[in-house]
């Protein structure tokens, strides 16, 4: 599967906590947005000065959170990859579920082993589904596309897909 092109490690940590930090205080805007406008006192006005105050109050909140899980993240599967030699799903499902045990450690080790479990499972989901889809867009294009649909192409276009599809099927052992 070639998803796991991205950027060198070093920089992965940074993207990957940037990202986090704009996926959770967009998210947590739109949440916020509406709890603060149902919550208000009755009026546009008001209403919309709740939404306001709720959008400013929590949402940077909410993406330094979904930063720290991010970077931590980040940092456990570049030390997987760099420990291990190899990018592979299991890097991920091993990260999530440690970061889920590290982010909940001040709560006793019970909810460790909770946390590490639902990381680890929610991790595998994401996971097994990108695999799932990527084999499933693999089979809509088979070897032959370019031959098949008779227009001039490079030939190295279709010795590059080519390629792809393989190294993307012989990552999983099939």
């Amino acid at each position: 599967m070639e998803e796991y092109a991205r950027e060198p490690c070093p920089w992965r940590i940074v993207d990957d906590c940037g990202g986090a930090f704009t996926m959770g205080a967009i998210g947590g805007g739109i949440f916020q947005a509406i709890k603060g406008f149902r919550n208000s006192p009755v009026g546009v006005n008001h209403r919309l000065r709740g939404s306001l105050t709720a959008i400013k109050t929590r949402a940077p909140q909410l993406g330094g959170s979904f930063a720290v899980w991010g970077g931590l993240f980040s940092m456990i599967d570049c030390s997987m990859v760099k420990m291990r030699g190899k990018e592979d799903p299991w890097n991920s499902i091993t990260s999530g579920a440690l970061t889920g045990a590290i982010l909940a450690s001040r709560n006793g080790p019970v909810a460790m082993v909770g946390s590490a479990a639902m990381g680890g499972i929610l991790l595998a989901l994401i996971e097994g589904a990108g695999i799932l889809l990527t084999r499933f867009a693999s089979t809509q294009f088979p070897n032959g596309m370019c031959s098949a649909l008779q227009i001039t192409v490079p030939q190295n276009v279709c010795n590059a897909f080519s390629e792809y599809k393989h190294s993307s099927t012989t990552v999983y052992g099939k």
